[in-house]
């Protein structure tokens, strides 16, 4: 099961769109790469490169 993490102030901005853009600081303070391509990943999650 995954850890809900509370939002805090400076965990994600929003899009001209509309959307929720996680920053850096809430990927880390999650702890994963969620492997969806987010734009502030510090993760270097990159879609090109084949995984097994």
């Amino acid at each position: 099961m995954k850890k809900i993490i509370p939002l805090e102030e400076g965990d994600y901005y929003l899009s001209e769109e509309g959307y929720k853009v996680f920053t850096k600081q809430y990927l880390l303070k999650r702890g994963y790469c969620c492997e969806s391509n987010c734009r502030h990943c510090p993760y270097g999650f990159d879609p090109r490169v084949k995984r097994r």
